[in-house]
């Protein structure tokens, strides 16, 4: 069982043996899109695709400057060794063809005809394409109905209505593509993939955006039908894609099943961040069941209650939240309390209670006293050899407040130079060090 908020949400995926012989937890796809000039340099992304580990391939064909229909997608599907589905996006659903619809859909329809595995086809023209086929699709070639919207996330109620009208359009596979303004948007795109396992069609759920990037990895978790990975960062489809190297070797994407724990950083920026290489190698090595993600959020306080469950297990938490978080912590520890400020959450399994702990103060002491400790040849006996010393703190944020106190923790005298001028915010940060420097 996973849960996303308040609503429970049951998944299944049986696991699936990989060709490495590890077990492969999930049975969501990794499709490679596959975009280009000319069909010659499609068909070496084709090849790249399939060394990558792809599972299929998206054959953009508005893409091509020059498309000669029964060519061109005949050399395509026969040079591809992945399943394809073929694209033909047209600039009013965010694509690069920009003329007519008939012979837009007559190339989905020959497509058909030549063997693809999957067309997709966009919602407000899925009527009249399946009118237009009567009946005569190919047995093997699945029909992806799909919505895009590039200005926000839908409600739960208004996405629930699109995917019925996506199924009611004859969608073999249904597809939403929205945008997140929040992260907790993402939320909402969670229960409709779960919830679409208790109906026979199959949905892609997909949120664009940095703040949509969970619900390229964790469809893993809940029951997505594919995702998708690119070839080269930057060079995506839709905005937000990850490559596909980083959803096999960072995120252990084909490891993630319907039990995974899921960890993350909380910051504004965060993409910067090297937290999930070093957790997901970690995760991997020790054999736990978890993935650790970039999670880009504005309000710290709306994504611990959105992200309610137990299955969200524990965040790292970095600038511009570490103060804020004190106060979404139903227990903090007491140094924590005393500096102001939480840079680790811990959600408690028995009742999803979150703990909030600081240890930014014992690493980067740590660190400096090893560095000052270098001309003694790491002997670690005795005072502190911060003890005495003038140590300046440059900001005031949560980071420099952990600083502070360890630094007055161990007997070094403290000077804290901020940026912000002001009386208010003089007297503001006087008291707070006050209290957190006395408590030491």
């Amino acid at each position: 069982m996973a849960s996303t908020g308040n609503i429970l949400l049951a998944t299944s995926s049986a696991p699936h043996e990989m060709e490495s012989g590890a077990v492969r937890k999930n049975s969501t796809l990794i499709c490679v899109p596959v975009m280009a000039d000319s069909v010659e340099e499609m068909v070496i992304q084709l090849d790249k695709a399939k060394s990558s580990g792809a599972d299929l391939v998206e054959i953009r064909v508005d893409g091509l400057k020059n498309l000669s229909p029964h060519e061109d997608l005949k050399t395509l599907i026969k040079a591809s060794a992945l399943p394809t589905l073929f694209t033909y996006r047209p600039k009013w659903e965010g694509g690069q063809y920009d003329g007519d619809d008939k012979p837009r859909l007559e190339t989905l329809r020959l497509a058909m005809e030549l063997g693809a595995d999957y067309i997709d086809v966009e919602l407000k023209v899925a009527s009249e394409f399946n009118a237009s086929i009567q009946g005569r699709k190919p047995e093997k070639c699945k029909v992806i109905v799909s919505s895009h919207n590039y200005e926000n996330t839908p409600s739960a109620e208004d996405l629930s209505n699109l995917v019925a009208r996506i199924q009611a359009a004859g969608a073999d596979i249904v597809k939403i593509a929205t945008t997140a303004l929040d992260i907790t948007d993402v939320a909402r795109m969670f229960h409709i993939t779960v919830h679409s396992q208790v109906s026979s069609v199959p949905v892609i759920a997909m949120v664009m955006g940095e703040r949509g990037l969970i619900s390229r990895v964790l469809c893993a978790k809940f029951g997505g039908f594919l995702t998708f990975g690119t070839l080269e960062s930057g060079v995506v489809s839709a905005p937000g894609q990850p490559t596909i190297k980083d959803l096999l070797d960072l995120y252990n994407f084909r490891s993630i099943g319907p039990d995974t724990k899921v960890f993350g950083i909380i910051g504004k920026p965060v993409g910067h961040s090297k937290s999930p290489l070093l957790y997901n190698q970690a995760f991997k090595s020790a054999g736990f069941d978890g993935v650790f993600l970039h999670l880009l959020v504005d309000d710290v306080a709306s994504f611990l209650q959105t992200y309610s469950s137990t299955d969200f297990a524990g965040f790292s938490c970095t600038i511009p939240h570490k103060e804020a978080a004190v106060k979404c912590c139903d227990e903090v520890d007491p140094v924590a309390k005393s500096i102001g400020a939480v840079n680790c959450i811990i959600r408690r399994q028995s009742d999803a209670k979150l703990f909030g702990y600081n240890t930014d103060y014992v690493g980067a002491i740590s660190a400096i006293e090893d560095g000052l400790r270098g001309s003694q040849n790491g002997n670690s006996a005795g005072a502190s050899p911060l003890n005495g010393k003038l140590f300046v703190v440059i900001g005031a944020g949560g980071a420099g407040k952990a600083l502070g106190y360890g630094a007055k923790e161990k007997g070094a005298r403290v000077v804290i130079a901020n940026r912000t001028y002001g009386e208010s915010s003089q007297r503001a940060c006087r008291d707070h060090w006050r209290r957190c420097l006395i408590s030491c």
